[in-house]
């Protein structure tokens, strides 16, 4: 057995549905039945959901607020009222001002651009800041990204005379700010069809409105921010991040062309949603997390090639400053959950500490929840003001905006999603906000929700794996939130072929084979499960299918994503020669428990195990053993059960175990001395007696190379004769009973031990891997009937 990391969750779809779908577009069954499954319900919305096109645009005017925003900024235009752009500092806000720069930059405005301080300032617009603004000259400051839970901050702004126009896409808290406008999808009063958009998005529409038409040179910007602030990709979120991506690849923007540059995806093929998401969005949030926003902005807007690459550059160092801070950071983190938060008593890890950067506890959280699978909240600490500034990530099942709303009593500060989400709090209030949301994580998740959850698309058979189908697939891209890569699942398969290959032999390559088909499998960092798998395992496998191309070769292929064996798995190692170092790496685990059935193998081992302190998992199977140890998953055969009944103790541990190492048998052992003699052999020695009715010992040697036997069965066989008093073993000779009464073989009690022990050696160690697995499987069978 081999467990899966996660718990699968088979989706349900149409099959109906999917079957028209395939008919009406087209389209390979796998391809309509994703479609159907990701909530496409008819062949006119699948066709619409592949094409994506800019025709399928919303009207942004049924945005609630659209109309008078759009009046207030040409009235601001005409009158060169100066323009504030009020924006945030992660790729989302970053994007979003920039899209809004070249907008107004078109438009002829006279504005400006302003993002707070993430260290001095943090989230969110600020009284300081519209003092400032103020100051400037400014009259009408439009936010993007931020500003609809700004209630108090409008209101001072109104005061002094400014107007604000709020384009958002954040939950809206219970009160709305009474802003000259407010755009933003979620807001009650909003009857938009698609409320999902990130912050660029939002400003996408408020572009599309005001030059009434969408700004298509723009969208590669909107594909940037859409596609790292992980919103779904679906609706006009899919038409921004689909023609952005492709707009991308021929970008003329000259700061993206630098940074496509610098993240080494110049000679990639094609960009796609995994660049922006893995490469190109975190260097824009780098600067905004270590220092400031004004190096993104600068290279998104800029019109100067020799700028671009300066922004571009100084971003890019910044990452790794970033992506060592955060290990950093992480590694602390981790040590003190282990040390403080057990997590059988902490649902919800919140861990903060002084020192901490705010601008990456966001990636520490994904990092804690990754590790441990708990909703997680990373805080810094500022000592001076007293107060802990945090991001928190949640896992399936928590609702994160919900449970802080839940804690509010706590939190003077807080916004965010389902699953992300950013607070400010005392430091005071930190052990009771940790006590209030782990009381509800105990009322609200279940011992399965720690699991982590992979949702599978469908079960395939191999057959249905084809290089058509799998160049079809490329039609759902772009994948991501809301259609993520799909994932299929395939049952019951061998692997051949199955080695290790990379730099540092850390990736799985190998064939996934069924009755006549086969398909090409890679899993990435998987090279572990080698030596936990058995040449004839059947796996179930997880996986995302895709077209594999080399030396012009195009072949279907799988990349393992998870991977199972359902069955108990049995490794014959018998007869190894390296059978003691095989033994010392299984005991490395604690879940390894080693099965001796005779005296002199425990004596082998006990002071082997002494050395490494885990004497717990040695079990000597002696007819009198009281050891009782807990059942572990690897259970190691280390040596050859005498009697039936002595494998028949093991069976209580071998019916729990997931895998069972065969290490018994010595490699040097012959066939004869493993084979209880036959009736002929003992009748040969017996008619020897007749001849030489007094055998001095010290002529045994002699007399087994008379009758062509090893001295140790000779001495057996001497054994048996004893018993049945044909013979008299004196001190130093052996002398023939002639007048011992006839008694056959099988009345003597060493005999039958002999023969009994012969046969089950013959049965486990002489027989095929297929017979000796059929054979452990019926002892188990026998034992549990």
């Amino acid at each position: 057995m081999l467990r899966a990391k996660t718990r699968w969750q088979l989706a349900a779809y149409d099959n109906e549905l999917a079957e028209l779908i395939a008919r009406e577009c087209g389209l390979a069954p796998l391809v309509a039945k994703l479609l159907a499954i990701r909530g496409i319900d008819s062949p006119q919305r699948a066709k619409e959901f592949l094409q994506a096109g800019p025709e399928l645009f919303h009207d942004p005017f049924a945005l609630y607020g659209m109309e008078s925003s759009v009046y207030r900024i040409r009235q601001a235009i005409e009158r060169k009222e100066p323009i504030c752009i009020y924006g945030d500092y992660d790729a989302d806000g970053v994007s979003s001002t920039s899209l809004m720069v070249h907008l107004m930059r078109r438009m002829g405005a006279v504005f400006d651009y302003y993002i707070p301080n993430r260290f001095t300032e943090g989230y969110g617009l600020h009284k300081e800041a519209m003092s400032q603004i103020h100051e400037r000259g400014f009259k009408l400051i439009i936010t993007v990204d931020t500003g609809i839970s700004a209630v108090e901050q409008v209101d001072f702004a109104k005061q002094l005379g400014l107007d604000v126009i709020v384009t958002d896409h954040h939950e809206p808290p219970e009160v709305i700010p009474e802003a000259f406008a407010v755009i933003n999808p979620k807001q009650p009063a909003c009857t938009y069809p698609f409320d999902m958009l990130a912050g660029v998005g939002v400003a996408f529409k408020l572009a599309h409105a005001l030059l009434e038409e969408p700004p298509l040179d723009l969208v590669d910007l909107a594909a940037l921010g859409t596609i790292a602030d992980l919103v779904p990709l679906v609706d006009e979120n899919r038409i921004l991040a689909r023609l952005g991506l492709q707009r991308l690849n021929h970008t003329r923007n000259l700061g993206l062309q630098a940074l496509i540059k610098v993240s080494g995806l110049a000679d990639a093929e094609k960009l796609t949603a995994g660049h922006v998401g893995f490469a190109l969005g975190p260097r824009l949030n780098a600067g905004g997390r270590l220092e400031t926003a004004e190096a993104a902005v600068k290279l998104l807007t800029t019109e100067d090639g020799q700028e671009a690459e300066e922004a571009a550059q100084q971003l890019d160092e910044l990452n790794r400053e970033r992506q060592e801070l955060v290990q950093k950071m992480t590694d602390e983190a981790i040590s003190m959950v282990l040390e403080k938060y057990p997590l059988d008593e902490n649902r919800v890890l919140v861990v903060a500490k002084e020192g901490w950067n705010v601008g990456v506890v966001g990636i520490v959280a994904s990092r804690l929840v990754e590790k441990f699978y708990r909703p997680t909240i990373v805080l810094g600490i500022d000592p001076e003001k007293g107060t802990a500034k945090g991001s928190a990530r949640s896992i399936a099942g928590f609702d994160m905006y919900e449970a802080l709303t839940a804690c509010k009593e706590w939190l003077p500060h807080y916004g965010g999603h389902t699953m992300a989400a950013g607070m400010t709090l005392p430091v005071d209030n930190l052990e009771a906000f940790r006590k209030q949301l782990n009381k509800l994580a105990f009322e609200w998740l279940t011992d399965e929700d720690f699991i982590p959850l992979t949702k599978v698309d469908v079960a395939l058979e191999m057959p249905e794996i084809t290089l058509e189908t799998a160049e079809q697939l490329e039609l759902l891209a772009p994948f991501g939130m809301g259609n993520p890569t799909p994932l299929v699942l395939v049952n019951d398969v061998e692997a051949s072929g199955m080695r290790t290959i990379g730099r540092d032999d850390t990736h799985l390559k190998c064939s996934l084979v069924k009755d006549a088909c086969q398909i090409d499998a890679i899993g990435f960092n998987w090279a572990h499960i080698v030596s936990q798998v058995t040449a004839k395992a059947r796996y179930q496998v997880l996986g995302e299918m895709s077209v594999n191309e080399w030396n012009g070769n195009r072949k279907p292929q799988i990349t393992i994503r998870d991977i199972a064996v359902p069955h108990r798995q049995i490794f014959d190692w018998r007869g190894c020669r390296d059978k003691l170092d095989k033994w010392r790496k299984l005991q490395e685990s604690s879940e390894s428990l080693t099965i001796m059935f005779r005296q002199e193998s425990y004596e082998e081992l006990f002071p082997v195990a002494t050395l490494g302190g885990s004497t717990d998992s040695l079990l000597y199977l002696s007819p009198s053993h009281a050891a009782n140890p807990a059942a572990r998953s690897n259970v190691i055969l280390y040596d050859l059960p005498k009697t039936r009944s002595d494998l028949a103790g093991a069976v209580a541990y071998l019916e729990r175990a997931e895998r069972i190492y065969c290490l018994f048998g010595d490699p040097d052992l012959g066939l004869e001395r493993i084979s209880c003699p036959g009736r002929e052999q003992f009748k040969l020695v017996y008619q020897f007696f007749l001849q030489v009715p007094l055998v001095q010992r010290i002529h045994l040697d002699a007399m087994a190379r008379r009758l062509k036997l090893k001295r140790d069965v000779l001495e057996g066989m001497l054994a048996v004769f004893a018993e049945l008093d044909f013979i008299t073993m004196e001190e130093e000779a052996i002398r023939l009973n002639a007048q011992a009464a006839k008694r056959p073989l099988d009345t003597s009690r060493l005999y039958m031990e002999w023969k009994e022990e012969s046969e089950l050696v013959t049965e486990l160690l002489l027989s095929s891997y297929d017979s000796l697995v059929t054979h452990f499987q019926q002892q188990v069978a026998a034992t549990t009937a």
